[in-house]
């Protein structure tokens, strides 16, 4: 028996001309009639909603106006498609329909997740952004073991390093190298007493990566400064785009690349590559550190670059998934 989902709402009278013009073509044609109401889903809302009624019958689709005679013909061909695939044995086929009978804890995870999804990355962001920032407030508070258990969760995804790492509750924000020139700020060697950290080989690097701070300077975030722009941003995206309805289109991957790629990669590797003691290289790339305005800058661009580019595309495919659900789940509540 052939599945007809028609796509409907209340008080839609070409809708009831639709179904009255199926149930004569019943004996004809025999189907089973799968009501999907678009209001009960904002996806099918923002899709439908102006075209109802939509009547999908294995591949093929009418939308409004439907003629009884265009719904005779399409019947009739996705009758005659079943039939030959039914009589070759068509293995993807007979799958397709296997799997269409049988909802399973999977499909309502994945129903469950498509609707979700936004709110489960964005409360990600928050934590993971948010939980380096506890680390220095618990080392404030004398809870120096859950602090530390934190510094150490975050190493293998960060450098940490002191020198290009915020500093809260201390006397300064930040503790830039000297070779950085921030004006106004206590270098980092200046206030620890670790020195040669211009050299990107050097040991001393380990002991500014182990710097937590004191009492008088503060304590480092557990993410480095670019690090905490770039989640940061994509946090405020996330927050920005579940607020406008999930409408924003996604970035085009050219401008990707020009503002988000471009300003991190530009800065960070420029930064890199200075710091080798190539000889050739220094001529044409003079020594430099970043500040704290171009890591944070750089690193919001990139994460809010990043964002703008995926999660529209995120959205699209979790509202086929969420289509392609409801209506499955619709099925085989109609075949009972």
């Amino acid at each position: 028996m052939l599945n007809v989902t028609l796509y409907t709402r209340k008080d839609c009278h070409l809708c009831e001309q639709v179904k009255a013009d199926l149930d004569s073509l019943r004996t004809a044609y025999p189907h089973r009639l799968i009501e999907v109401d678009i209001d009960s889903d904002p996806v099918l809302q923002a899709k439908f909603s102006d075209i109802i009624p939509v009547i999908e019958v294995g591949p093929y689709k009418l939308q409004a106006p439907i003629a009884r005679q265009s719904l005779q013909m399409t019947l009739g061909a996705a009758s005659d498609r079943r039939d030959q695939l039914e009589q070759v044995g068509d293995k993807k086929y007979q799958v397709r329909v296997q799997k269409g009978k049988n909802v399973t804890g999977g499909d309502r995870f994945s129903f469950w997740m498509s609707k979700r999804y936004l709110i489960i990355l964005n409360l990600f962001m928050l934590f993971y952004v948010g939980l380096p920032f506890l680390a220095p407030t618990l080392m404030k508070a004398g809870a120096t073991f859950p602090a530390r258990l934190l510094y150490r969760m975050y190493s293998p995804l960060c450098h940490q390093f002191g020198f290009r790492s915020f500093f809260l509750y201390g006397e300064q924000a930040y503790y830039p190298l000297k070779e950085a020139g921030v004006k106004g700020a206590k270098t980092f060697e200046e206030v620890t007493g670790i020195q040669n950290l211009a050299d990107p080989m050097s040991a001393t690097r380990f002991d500014a990566r182990a710097f937590i701070g004191n009492d008088t300077l503060g304590y480092k975030v557990a993410l480095c400064e670019r690090d905490v722009a770039i989640y940061g941003s994509m946090l405020l995206f996330g927050i920005l785009f579940a607020l406008t309805g999930r409408r924003i289109k996604s970035l085009p991957w050219w401008l990707w690349i020009l503002i988000g790629l471009g300003p991190i990669g530009l800065d960070g590797f420029s930064q890199l590559f200075s710091q080798f003691n190539w000889h050739w290289l220094a001529a044409i790339l003079p020594y430099r550190e970043s500040t704290p305005f171009l890591r944070v800058l750089t690193g919001a661009l990139f994460g809010f670059a990043t964002a703008w580019f995926a999660y529209p595309s995120i959205e699209e495919s979790m509202n086929e998934t969420r289509q392609y659900f409801i209506k499955k789940f619709a099925v085989n509540e109609a075949a009972g």
